[in-house]
């Protein structure tokens, strides 16, 4: 057994994709968000089955991550939604990658790459509540649109804006954000009708009925994972992702001696400790110990102590379940009638199922399966 094995089940992945396509509604495709190499599940075999899924366009952050799809044979749209650097553009325009225009600065370095054999394929972006990347006005945004249209190298492909609060239940701020990109684009597709308007995040398709609009970008929901940090069965979601170790020692601890470093763990009785080789460089939290159970023989056995660089501690009590070296360690996912969710360790360490996963290193093998 590998020390630590990532596994994603990509039927999951084409489950998820179709049930999110059906969320949207009949007139909305999906782009399925595969930055941070598909939020750490593995880009490459995570696009494919994204698409197999319904996803007609693929979206990343980085202009490395648009290129890397390219070389690797993907020839649907790729949506590069990051800021990028002018050096970038070249690249992108050669490769037919979509670049998000927010100012006329960029636009017009677009422009000056460009020509009639190589046309640019950009989205105007209107910041309409996240306070982030986007034209800072309708107007600013509407005169973008209408530059983009107007020339001969460039080819107005999308109109898109980001939500800030569609985790939050039928939050009145993303309604409110939602009028104001309707506004704006009605007024784009009065000369642009043909432009993609896209708005809603995995929340808003799975909450907000009419944030549909021609597109929905889906990323953490795509994964099986909850948008609203609740069980994803709440929302017929399908994790993709499972993380696994091996029981690679057990010791016993008298009374008063401890495990690990600074002490993290004192037993107070004669007690069975596990080590299994997986810690915080593959991405298992130092702030974890204490405060999380894995699944061994289909049982929920406690974290304890600090988690380290390369192994993390577990205590067994008096090893009624009879554990032995070499046992399969369940961190994240099924075993028995037992179930560890993402959800679970972002609660523990006060943050989002978002980053648990992109911070789960490279060390892990990873496997793909369905």
């Amino acid at each position: 057994m590998n020390r630590a094995e990532v596994s994603v089940d990509l039927d999951a992945v084409r489950h998820n994709c179709r049930l999110l396509l059906d969320a949207a509604g009949p007139r909305s495709s999906l782009c399925a968000v595969v930055k941070a190499d598909a939020y750490g599940h593995g880009v490459l075999p995570v696009a494919q089955a994204a698409l197999d899924g319904g996803a007609t366009w693929l979206a990343v952050a980085t202009a490395g991550e648009a290129l890397a799809l390219r070389a690797h044979g993907f020839k649907c749209p790729v949506l590069v939604m990051g800021a990028l650097e002018s050096s970038e553009i070249a690249e992108l325009l050669d490769q037919r990658c979509d670049m998000v225009v927010w100012t006329y600065e960029f636009l017009e370095a677009i422009e000056s790459c460009s020509s009639k054999d190589r046309t640019a394929r950009v989205h105007i972006k209107l910041d309409t509540g996240m306070g982030r990347l986007g034209a800072s006005s309708p107007d600013l945004a509407v005169g973008l649109a209408a530059r983009a249209t107007e020339s001969e190298v460039v080819e107005l492909i999308g109109l898109m804006t980001h939500l800030a609060t569609a985790d939050q239940h039928q939050s009145d701020f993303a309604l409110e954000q939602l009028k104001r990109f309707e506004l704006w684009v009605k007024a784009v597709k009065e000369f642009a009708p043909s432009a993609v308007a896209h708005a809603a995040n995995s929340a808003a398709t799975l909450d907000l009925p009419d944030a549909g609009f021609d597109m929905v970008r889906c990323g953490i929901a795509i994964y099986g994972l909850d948008p609203f940090g609740v069980n994803p069965a709440d929302n017929r979601l399908r994790p993709a992702l499972s993380l696994r170790s091996f029981v690679a020692s057990i010791r016993t601890v008298h009374a008063g001696q401890s495990v690990g470093y600074g002490r993290g763990f004192v037993a107070e009785m004669d007690s069975e400790v596990a080590t299994i080789p997986i810690g915080y460089a593959d991405g298992v939290r130092r702030s974890l110990g204490g405060q999380i159970s894995v699944l061994i023989r289909g049982a929920r056995v406690p974290v304890v102590g600090r988690v380290s660089m390369d192994n993390t501690s577990l205590y067994l009590a008096d090893n009624s379940l009879e554990v032995a070296v070499g046992d399969e360690v369940v961190l994240i996912g099924e075993q028995a009638t037992e179930q560890v969710l993402v959800e679970d360790w972002a609660n523990a360490a006060e943050t989002i199922n978002y980053e648990i996963v992109t911070s789960i290193g490279s060390r892990p093998k990873r496997r793909y399966f369905g």
